[in-house]
């Protein structure tokens, strides 16, 4: 310290001295969450499964044609998903890259259009690649990502059930397109996209289409309104299909859980009146022990013309399923379920003239699934 008494110009000047002589002030390390690498993730796993269909397939195929993204292959153990990626959270720029094999991949891209460098063969492995920017309440993502509507996800481990609710099978698991979300606060958000259509990377026509959702994630109740407007009519062909879903999830206590899915859609037919589709189903979730739940669930979808299903019809389902989760990462479910048709749609032992399986109106599966992610 200098004397109390130093002059106030010959402070000044020791001052001085003392700043330049002292090292200059260092800049404050970077965060981690600064860094790229620090924020790269990588991401993946193996969803197997073996099932066994009471009607016995002659073609060894589950469920509908067209639909079938778990459990498809009847009595064999089979891969339903294997994939990897990475991904970079945005801050503000970020991207996910994750490829997909499996009896689910190969069945979730089968509707492909097929065209000059699109189809089936071109996208079959990528199950997400996207890019972000997120800005304050403003998220921005273009690319593949999860679709905004409905209740399950592609990847077993994010569902309740093993195998998928007819909702699910019938509307989309991913889209192609760009995505606005807009967090208005905690707890409410809304979305608005332009997409290629309904599940595809490429596009059958040259008309964009639109969705929208309303969010709302409280601490107990969750819930979202989703949309879907676009032409779904090969090129030059009208065929505006408008949809409408609705989701909520509700924690009755810590252990016990609900949730309700209800959809509408329709579509203008070329020469023909509207197409009309519409379907309910109902989860209930229990959490026995810490490592074991219950789920239950319930559904009905009535496809009054044909156009979703190939086939005028009402499938109803039930599904029971045990959920097994011994150590972090690592998902096991065994799962009964039992569906029925007012068509005869799902095949059975018997084969016709020509070898195609003779349809019935009901199947009853048996699941065991064993997920293992990071």
């Amino acid at each position: 310290m200098w004397p109390i008494d130093t002059p106030p110009l010959l402070l000044s000047l020791l001052l001085q001295q003392a700043d330049a002589s002292s090292p200059p002030p260092r800049e404050p390390p970077a965060t981690e969450s600064s860094g790229f690498f620090s924020r790269l993730r990588p991401e993946g796993g193996v969803d197997v499964y073996f099932g066994h269909n009471f009607n016995r397939p002659a073609n060894s195929a589950n469920f509908i044609p067209g639909t079938g993204t778990s459990a498809k292959r009847d009595s064999e153990v089979a891969i339903n998903l294997a994939s990897i990626g990475v991904s970079v959270a945005p801050e503000p720029v970020g991207f996910k890259v994750l490829l997909g094999f499996g009896t689910g991949a190969e069945v979730v891209h089968a509707a492909e259009p097929e065209g000059v460098a699109t189809g089936l063969d071109v996208w079959r492995y990528v199950q997400q690649a996207s890019l972000s920017f997120a800005n304050g309440p403003l998220t921005l993502e273009a690319g593949l990502y999860p679709s905004h509507i409905g209740l399950e996800s592609f990847q077993s481990q994010l569902n309740w059930t093993y195998t998928r609710s007819w909702m699910g099978e019938l509307s989309p698991y991913y889209q192609t397109g760009l995505k606005g979300t807009w967090a208005l606060d905690a707890a409410w958000s809304v979305q608005l996209q332009f997409l290629n259509g309904w599940q595809t990377l490429g596009d059958n026509n040259r008309g964009l289409a639109l969705g929208t959702q309303v969010a709302y994630a409280g601490p107990r109740l969750s819930a979202s309104f989703n949309t879907f407007i676009g032409n779904e009519g090969p090129e030059g062909s009208d065929g505006l299909r408008l949809f409408a879903d609705a989701v909520a999830t509700y924690a009755v206590t810590e252990s016990f859980k609900l949730a309700a899915t209800v959809d509408a859609g329709t579509q203008a037919i070329p020469g023909a009146e509207r197409a009309v589709w519409y379907a309910a189903g109902l989860n209930a979730r229990v959490q026995l022990t810490e490592p074991v739940a219950l789920v239950a669930r319930v559904e009905a979808y009535r496809d009054a013309d044909g156009l979703m299903t190939g086939v005028e019809q009402t499938l109803s389902g039930a599904t029971l399923t045990v959920e097994v989760k011994p150590v972090e990462h690592l998902t096991f479910k065994l799962e009964g379920r039992h569906d029925r048709s007012t068509a005869d749609v799902f095949a059975s032992r018997s084969t016709t003239d020509m070898g195609a399986p003779v349809l019935k109106d009901s199947e009853t599966l048996i699941v065991l699934g064993a997920t293992a992610y990071y």
